[in-house]
């Protein structure tokens, strides 16, 4: 029987030294927290962005269709985008409507000129013979007068004057013919001139438009790989695309040793972004892969692009590696460093509580906790500056405490807000501003990295009179 006694006690005893050890107080164990991190903070603007080579070679369509006047240019057949093409390889065809129906054109109208000035011979021969016969005419006339002049010696006085007339007047209109004459003759040969000018130009024209329609299939201009044109809405020139006579930009082949990263930054951030500001860059197909590079412009006049209701600005970052890796339209995640604070004391943003205007945070006071007031500085996706109110050996609460309503709070000094009261006006702007902010999303218990509480539902609805400490 005491065996018995004895083994059940110890049972019991096992039992109640499990629920010590497991049971407990379970809202301490479910309590986390944590010390603050000191050294240098970065402040960044995270960004998606699209690879393109700094330099590259255009493939170009048929150049001077405008002048053939050609209006369409419409890619009928294209290699592969990313194909590796040699020089004077077959890269596209452009359709041969247009193009076709301007030759057939051209070779009309040259009938047409080659007939007109055929004609304008045969017609100025004709005239021409026609007044040397008229010449010839006149100077029979001519000589016939001259010796009626001559017969007239042994006449009256009033008949020799008649044959001198008629004489004087045969020898002028043969003259005044002479002179029609070599008139009709320098018409007749601007004229011709003229008609020849023109059936020349008609031949080069048509020259020009079967040279020219020889360009309509493409060739590569150098060695490389093939990336299709994107126009400055991002869309591609394919197969079945329209391509500008202005600038007839197929493709490119681009030199991968120099690269940049193209993005666009929202109104309220690109306040922050400058020329030479480091940038570090992630390949989002490969996101072990990490490079840096540096702002080298940024845009002064914003742009509405697709799928966005905010105005962006176009920020340029020079990719400082040389990687055979990257590729042009590759998207970049790139995170602008635009700001440093040295020997700062941080915070991870899920820490930091929103009440009647000011932030907190819970910290341990002795074996209590206090609600203090906090001055917030700069902030990144995951932390955020504490100017105030934290020093590096304290412990703070990650998440709401259970029993918020029990807790006091700790507000700082009035001189202590004065001095920081540039710094809480502009804190209060960037909220004002930023309706999808960093801050904010911590606020609606959406947090970078991972989920957190919302702030709102778990504020308490009576919260504790201020203590001052």
């Amino acid at each position: 029987m005491n065996k018995k006694i004895l083994i059940s006690g110890a049972a019991v005893f096992a039992l109640l030294l499990v629920w010590a050890i497991m049971g407990g107080d379970d809202s301490d164990d479910l309590d986390v927290f944590v010390e603050p991190e000191t050294g240098e903070f970065d402040v960044s603007v995270s960004v998606s962005g699209e690879l393109r080579a700094i330099n590259s070679t255009p493939v170009l369509g048929p150049e001077g269709v405008r002048e053939a006047r050609i209006w369409n240019l419409v890619i009928e057949d294209m290699i592969p985008e990313g194909t590796y093409v040699r020089e004077g390889d077959y890269v596209a065809q452009l359709e041969l409507n247009d193009i076709h129906a301007r030759i057939q054109d051209l070779e009309l109208n040259l009938q047409t000129e080659e007939a007109q000035y055929e004609q304008v011979k045969l017609d100025t021969s004709l005239t021409l013979t026609q007044a040397r016969n008229g010449l010839e005419n006149l100077a029979f006339q001519l000589e016939e007068a001259e010796i009626a002049v001559e017969q007239s010696a042994y006449e009256s006085p009033s008949v020799q004057r008649q044959a001198q007339v008629d004489l004087d007047r045969t020898r002028r209109q043969l003259e005044q013919e002479e002179l029609s004459y070599q008139m009709r003759q320098y018409q007749a040969e601007a004229r011709l001139r003229e008609i020849e000018s023109e059936l020349r130009e008609e031949r080069l024209d048509l020259e020009r438009a079967r040279a020219l329609m020889d360009e309509f299939t493409i060739y590569a201009p150098r060695d490389g790989m093939l990336v299709y044109h994107r126009d400055r809405r991002g869309r591609r020139t394919t197969i079945g695309s329209e391509v500008s006579t202005n600038e007839p930009v197929i493709a490119i082949i681009p030199d991968f040793s120099l690269m940049e990263s193209v993005t666009w930054v929202n109104e309220v951030d690109i306040q922050k972004v400058e020329t030479d500001q480091h940038v570090d860059i992630r390949l989002d197909a490969v996101r072990e892969k990490k490079l840096t590079g540096n702002v080298i412009s940024v845009g002064n006049i914003g742009e509405q692009r697709p799928n966005s209701d905010a105005k962006v600005f176009e920020v340029v970052i020079r990719v400082a590696e040389n990687d055979t890796t990257l590729r042009p339209t590759m998207t970049t995640s790139n995170d602008i460093r635009v700001a440093s604070v040295p020997d700062a004391i941080y915070l991870p943003l899920e820490t930091i509580h929103l009440y009647d205007g000011s932030h907190f945070v819970y910290k341990r006071d002795g074996m209590s906790l206090v609600m203090q007031q906090v001055v917030l500085g700069p902030m990144n996706d995951n932390s955020v500056v504490i100017l105030e109110g934290v020093e590096p050996e304290d412990q703070v609460l990650v998440s709401m405490p259970p029993d918020p309503e029990e807790v006091n709070r700790v507000m700082l000094d009035e001189e202590v807000l004065e001095e920081y009261e540039d710094e809480i006006r502009e804190l209060e702007e960037q909220m004002q501003i930023e309706e999808e902010s960093q801050f904010q999303e911590v606020e609606e218990g959406q947090f970078p990295g991972g989920e957190g509480e919302r702030r709102e539902e778990n504020r308490p609805d009576d919260p504790p009179a201020a203590q001052q400490e």
